[in-house]
């Protein structure tokens, strides 16, 4: 997005309503907040980025295999997982205009509002934003949906929609295992539907109270069973090659690091420069108690800088809970670590457990499972660990859409100024990628070849097709859905088989032949 349209969303959602990327839902009948719909073009889009990250993701790699579960699962899911007790949101209530918000979030809104003509606001921590008024005492908020499952309204039939893809991956983990002829290291991915009854959805499509996720689970080694296998662990001050091939010695931190790595050359190879987002390491007091590290990768929307994904270490926490709250297992048998287990002597053995206790304790964990731990892993069993990178499909549309977005001056060989209004969208997920034009309607011969080019090549990617208007008006409506090619067929097609390409970036056009625009458009879309 251009500088001057940093501050203001307003231009590009008013784009994005107009050429058919998001509507308000149920908007016929005034809308409803936090929920959103994706018009012909944003389908598309939406489409393109949840295949470019599954291919990045899963199909690119041979570690992680894929699941795709129901978005309502057993309710004891998630007190296992602690979001039954604990997702939760503070939320305050003003006791003159009846708004609720979150009680996190006043100086934020505050904030926004100053922007716009207000009455007189005595202050942003201990008044409504809004009108100034007297706020109740904060409470918590469940952010979930219930529902009920059944023909019969009643607590035991309560189920709720789930607020996050993760949770199926870890109920699963162990089928998971077991079919796909995976061993640890590997990871399991899933993309879906999730819900969260925010209190207060607000700036756009980043905050809804339905939105994707895509979400992965990488399930390592402890760091006490690789230093069994192999006598020592690598640690980010050994320096590891993070751009080679991934090595078994790795300690849990390396992995961390790895895939924070992973997921920026991802944004990078969908449209977001380096240089344009930040990694924000959180602090010991902002871990959740579980995490060993977690880092948030942020994008300085119109709107301020905001977290677009998360990629956290999360210890052996979930599958544990599952365990613990299920009764079933989800230790895995590691035969390599048996055996090298085996080697190790009773004087190493007891070595052993006495350093990993002290580590334990250090930790503010318990001495005697500590030493339950060291004896499991002699046996060659253990709860993975996992390193969980995850992000939020309508997150990074919004953020591609803010990247994309330029209104450009132009002026004519005659001294005329004029606004283009363009999408600077990555082939890889452009919704459209190439507009076939011919360039007189009456002329056969052209509108003939410009048909069969256009069914050639909607057999290879999604194409559209343009034959009214001036080409200039053509052109600009393409830069608007951000089109990266536009082919125009014109009377020089019909004698040598080439055509006009037009670059949507560059606004500069060259003579093609089909064989040749096919190896420049493939090689745009590869990873």
């Amino acid at each position: 997005m251009a500088e001057e349209n940093k501050s203001s969303l307003e231009p590009l959602a008013a784009l994005c309503k107009r050429r058919g990327f998001i509507y308000h839902s149920s908007e016929i009948y005034g809308g409803i907040p936090g929920f959103w719909d994706y018009g012909p073009l944003g389908s598309e889009f939406k489409r393109n980025v949840k295949d470019a990250w599954w291919q990045f993701t899963v199909r690119g790699r041979e570690d992680v295999a894929g699941l795709d579960a129901t978005i309502i699962m057993h309710p004891k899911i998630w007190k296992a997982s602690g979001h039954l007790d604990t997702f939760a949101d503070p939320m305050t209530m003003c006791k003159e205009c009846k708004k609720l918000m979150r009680a996190d979030q006043i100086k934020d809104i505050y904030e926004e509002q100053k922007k716009k003509p207000q009455p007189k606001i005595a202050g942003a921590d201990f008044f409504c934003p809004y009108c100034g008024g007297e706020l109740t005492e904060p409470k918590p908020f469940n952010l979930m949906f219930k529902t009920i499952v059944g023909p019969i309204e009643d607590p035991s039939n309560v189920a709720y929609l789930r607020p996050e893809t993760a949770q199926a991956i870890f109920a699963q983990f162990t089928n998971v295992l077991s079919t796909s002829r995976q061993q640890v290291p590997f990871g399991i991915a899933q993309m879906g539907k999730s819900f969260r009854n925010e209190v207060t959805p607000r700036n756009y499509t980043f905050r809804s109270r339905e939105f994707e996720q895509m979400e992965l689970e990488f399930f390592i080694r402890p760091d006490e069973a690789i230093e069994i296998l192999y006598g020592h662990v690598v640690t980010l001050a050994d320096n590891p090659d993070l751009d080679g091939e991934v090595q078994q010695d790795w300690g849990w931190e390396v992995w961390h690091k790895y895939w924070v790595e992973q997921r920026k050359k991802f944004l990078n190879a969908v449209g977001l420069p380096s240089e344009r987002f930040v990694e924000y390491w959180q602090k010991p007091d902002e871990l959740a108690h579980y995490a060993r590290a977690c880092v948030d990768i942020e994008y300085d929307f119109p709107f301020g800088r905001q977290e677009l994904e998360g990629i956290a270490a999360r210890s052996d926490f979930d599958l544990s809970q599952h365990q613990k709250h299920s009764g079933e297992p989800q230790s895995v048998f590691d035969d390599p670590l048996k055996q090298a287990a085996k080697k190790m002597d009773e004087q190493a053995r007891a070595a052993f457990i006495e350093k990993v206790q002290k580590d334990w304790v250090s930790r503010g964990k318990d001495a005697e499972e500590a030493k339950k731990f060291c004896e499991d892993l002699f046996n060659g069993r253990y709860i993975p660990h996992v390193i969980e990178p995850s992000a939020g499909v309508d997150r990074l549309m919004l953020a591609l859409l803010c990247e994309a977005y330029e209104e450009q001056k132009l002026t004519d060989d005659k001294g005329k100024e004029d606004i283009r209004t363009v999408l600077h969208f990555s082939p890889k997920v452009a919704p459209i990628k190439v507009a076939v034009f011919p360039l007189i309607k009456k002329d056969e011969a052209t509108y003939k070849i410009a048909r069969e080019l256009f069914n050639k090549l909607r057999k290879k990617v999604n194409c559209f097709w343009d034959e009214s208007g001036q080409i200039g008006r053509r052109y600009r409506r393409q830069d608007e859905a951000g089109t990266p090619w536009c082919i125009t067929v014109d009377p020089q097609t019909v004698e040598d088989g080439t055509f006009t390409v037009r670059d949507r970036d560059s606004m500069q056009q060259e003579r093609l032949t089909y064989e040749q625009f096919l190896v420049k458009m493939t090689e745009a879309l590869e990873f």
